[in-house]
């Protein structure tokens, strides 16, 4: 008796232990939710219907007047122009790394582990370190375009920044690895018989590519844009840093509200706005591209 009693007292404390180590794995995603995301986006909220203080912060209250503001002109234009600009860099930025990431599982295994490496590393640089690096390689002092009049390309240096060229070199370059992780994974798992099958009925391997490839990888394409471009709307450095006032996007906006005007109520309602306006875009492109992949 005493002996079947000392055998159910260490099974019933690991079958609690257990339990509780199952109730703490079903609360920590929601609660790491809540602490990092609902919490800040409450205060954001909050904020960006409370009253601006002139010359201090903000006082509770219900003011709609920063959301209405919004729809002013000036606002609407920055915010068409920052959601055409992040598309194009999205667009670009899956057009340079589809093909790439493709060709890079071509290679031994050794060379894709040492070119994902060097591709990664751009993830360690600060969007200020990006930011300075191409305003200098961009320059007419120092650039490329001395580079180029020494090779007899040019016939003088040029300044390619500020520049709207600038700002979007800057945005792809800083987007692109992100791309490349999301397709690398995707294109890895591609059976090789497909394509073995396609040439084998006499597709050349550039039509076995857009015919067989690219479709199969739909919704990888549209999950690299939707990285892509959500990272590229919400860079505001770039394009402060490498874009005359004409190509600021929103963000710049933002930071500017919150910083330089200190206007809190206002800088969080064009934050909610632009935040609100980015789920629906991503919403409406998950849409079309899941009736795509059922037909």
């Amino acid at each position: 008796m005493s002996t079947n009693l000392a055998k159910l007292v260490p099974a019933a404390r690991a079958e609690q232990f257990t339990g509780k180590l199952r109730l703490l794995s079903t609360l920590y995603p929601p609660v790491m939710l809540g602490v990092f995301l609902l919490i800040p986006l409450c205060i954001t909220l909050v904020v960006s219907v409370s009253q601006r203080v002139p010359a201090g912060f903000y006082s509770p209250g219900f003011d709609l007047s920063h959301y209405l503001r919004f729809f002013t002109p000036l606002f609407l234009r920055q915010t068409a122009f920052s959601f055409v600009l992040a598309a194009i860099a999205a667009s670009c930025c899956v057009g340079i790394a589809f093909p790439f990431t493709y060709l890079l599982t071509q290679l031994s295994q050794t060379a894709q582990v040492l070119i994902l490496i060097f591709i990664l590393s751009v993830l360690s640089l600060s969007e200020v370190i990006i930011s300075f690096s191409w305003s200098v390689l961009l320059s007419e002092s120092a650039g490329l375009s001395n580079l180029l009049v020494f090779l007899k390309i040019l016939p003088q240096a040029v300044a390619w920044a500020p520049g709207l060229a600038a700002v979007l070199l800057a945005l792809i370059y800083r987007t692109l690895p992100f791309a490349v992780l999301v397709f690398y994974p995707a294109v890895t798992r591609l059976n090789p018989e497909v394509s073995e099958a396609a040439q084998t009925l006499g597709a050349s391997p550039v039509r076995t590519f857009f015919d067989i490839i690219l479709p199969m990888q739909r919704r990888a394409i549209v999950t690299a844009f939707l990285f892509a471009f959500i990272f590229a709307i919400g860079s505001y450095l770039i394009p402060q840093m490498l874009g005359s006032p004409q190509h600021w996007t929103i963000s710049v906006s933002i930071t500017d509200q919150a910083i330089q005007q200190s206007n809190l109520p206002f800088a969080a309602a064009l934050s909610l706005m632009l935040m609100l306006l980015t789920l629906g875009l991503v919403w409406l492109i998950s849409s079309i591209s899941d009736r795509g992949t059922e037909r």
